[in-house]
C-alpha cells in the first residue's frame, strides 16, 4: 500500500489570503511535479483543500505525495520551491513537508 516505513510521504502546504491565486498556484505546481517526477515511483494525488481548510482568514490547501524520497526528488522540489518565491507571491506561502507527525 505504500505507506511508512516502506515510503515516504511528502506534504506541499499551501496557505494564502485569496482563495483563487492558492488554487492557481497549486494546480501549477501539481502539473509542474507530475510531469517532472517519476510516474512508477511517486504517487501524485491532486491538490485539494486542507481537513481544516482556512484558520485565520487564510485559506489552506495541499498536494500528498507517496513515494521514496531521492536526492533528484529533492533537486525537483527544492527547484519548484525557488521558482515559486521568484514570483514574489506576497499573499501565498508555500512549504513542504516530508513523514509529516501532523497531516492536519
Amino acid at each position: 500500500m505504500k505507506y511508512p516505513p516502506f515510503c515516504d510521504i511528502i506534504v506541499v502546504n499551501f496557505n494564502s489570503l485569496q482563495e483563487a491565486e492558492i488554487k492557481q498556484l497549486s494546480t501549477g505546481v501539481y502539473e509542474y511535479l507530475k510531469s517532472k517526477l517519476d510516474n512508477e515511483q511517486f504517487k501524485i494525488f491532486k491538490p485539494m483543500p486542507a481537513p481544516i481548510d482556512k484558520i485565520q482568514n487564510r485559506y489552506r490547501w495541499r498536494i500528498i505525495i507517496k513515494g521514496n524520497m531521492t536526492r533528484e526528488a529533492n533537486e525537483i522540489l527544492n527547484h519548484c520551491l525557488k521558482e515559486i518565491y521568484s514570483k514574489n507571491l506576497k499573499m501565498t506561502r508555500i512549504t513542504i513537508d516530508v513523514n509529516p507527525n501532523n497531516m492536519m
